[in-house]
């Protein structure tokens, strides 16, 4: 599967002691299979006047011995598991994660959840109608030493 993550560097070999916690899945490395979606996530570096650098991947298709979760909408579990990762607490723990981004969108939903101000109920019907993008987090280091291998970057 080819992959793609933007950021302001050429990422050749992952790191995840230099990721942010407290992310949409926790601490790990965000990739997306949509390249038109990682291209118009450099746009946010490029309005900040950074430099804007698309890094693209292949993942191996057998990842045995990995274990993976993939959330197929913006659900209840979806909803729990992101509140967790970013609130920083206890979450069942996956090599990979794949489902949809908390972003604008979907944000704002999820940020009034957490402080409390929509019910859980009020937070999935808002969810229920915003198509997800895609994102794969990837939590093992040995998953990305073993199994993503970095292919080309480009400067947008």
């Amino acid at each position: 599967m080819i992959l793609y993550h933007t950021s302001t560097l050429r990422i050749e070999k992952p790191d995840l002691s230099r990721t942010r916690p407290y992310l949409d899945f926790g601490l790990g490395f965000y990739l997306t299979s949509i390249e038109e979606q990682a291209f118009k996530y450099g746009d946010r570096f490029l309005r900040r006047g950074e430099p804007a650098v698309m890094n693209t991947y292949e993942l191996d298709d057998n990842l045995t011995g990995f274990s993976r979760k993939v959330f197929e909408a913006y659900d209840a579990e979806w909803l729990d598991f992101v509140s967790a990762c970013r609130k920083g607490l206890d979450h069942e723990v996956y090599d990979l994660i794949e489902g949809g981004i908390a972003n604008d969108k979907v944000f704002n939903t999820v940020d009034l959840y957490l402080a409390g101000i929509y019910t859980r109920e009020q937070a999935l019907d808002q969810l229920r109608f915003k198509a997800p993008n895609y994102q794969i987090c990837i939590t093992s280091q040995k998953l990305i030493d073993e199994h993503l291998h970095f292919l080309k970057s480009r400067t947008l």
